[in-house]
């Protein structure tokens, strides 16, 4: 499988310009399975310090998931990319995916937010485990990744790809030796979209790549690059 992870940049409430930025990219892209960071239509923090984005809440099947839906119909691929879920009161800090066909095959609930992510309620279903164009896929978001180990080894031992959006801040990045760990010891190849500088800028952000089942890495992306392509299997 070709995967193509985009390093889309910081934005806060800009989801139109960061849709045209992922429209523009799969244009070019020539991925089976494109990945976007997590939080990244919406934005993750603002450049005051705001990290509620219970404002930014949408339903399943609102004008977001619409519309990474008609991307991927368009484009013909899989794209997987993230929603701020409103169900009801409650917020969820939630991935979907979505097959050529614009057909919803994913939807996962990041089990762990993290600490400044107070309007997030924890999703309670397990990590999932699909199948795309052939490939064993699973998923889990940013702060997940200290529970993966215990929560998901079955999971992660079955899967052929962990598919792995973040948003990460972190002064000394440990993701990239964490996530090597990781693969080598479930035999788990990692397409990590990690968000880029852009109107906030925080230590820990960049680095994306995509690592073999050995935990070695087949491709990472250089400042400002903005992707990273690899195939997977």
């Amino acid at each position: 499988m070709r995967v193509t992870v985009l390093e889309l940049p910081a934005r806060w409430n800009a989801v139109d310009a960061a849709l045209a930025e992922v429209d523009a990219a799969l244009a070019t892209a020539h991925g089976d399975l494109v990945v976007l960071p997590e939080a990244s239509l919406t934005g993750y923090v603002s450049p005051l310090g705001d990290f509620d984005l219970t404002g930014a809440g949408e339903p399943l099947d609102g004008p977001t998931a619409q519309a990474l839906a008609a991307l991927a119909r368009r484009h013909g691929v899989h794209l997987i990319g993230p929603l701020i879920e409103a169900d009801g009161a409650a917020r969820y800090n939630t991935t979907l995916g979505f097959g050529p066909d614009g057909a919803r095959v994913l939807h996962y609930r990041k089990r762990h937010p993290w600490m400044p992510e107070t309007w997030a309620t924890p999703g309670a279903a397990p990590y999932p485990l699909i199948e795309l164009g052939g490939v064993k896929v699973t998923v889990a978001v940013c702060y997940d990744l200290h529970f993966l180990p215990d929560e998901a080894a079955d999971t992660l031992a079955a899967a052929d790809l962990l598919v792995f959006p973040s948003a990460w801040v972190d002064r000394a990045d440990t993701r990239p030796p964490l996530l090597r760990e990781l693969a080598a010891r479930f035999g788990v190849a990692i397409a990590n979209a990690n968000w880029g500088p852009g109107v906030v800028r925080i230590p820990g952000q960049g680095g994306s790549c995509i690592l073999d089942a050995h935990g070695r890495a087949l491709a990472i992306a250089a400042p400002g690059a903005g992707r990273v392509d690899a195939t997977v299997g």
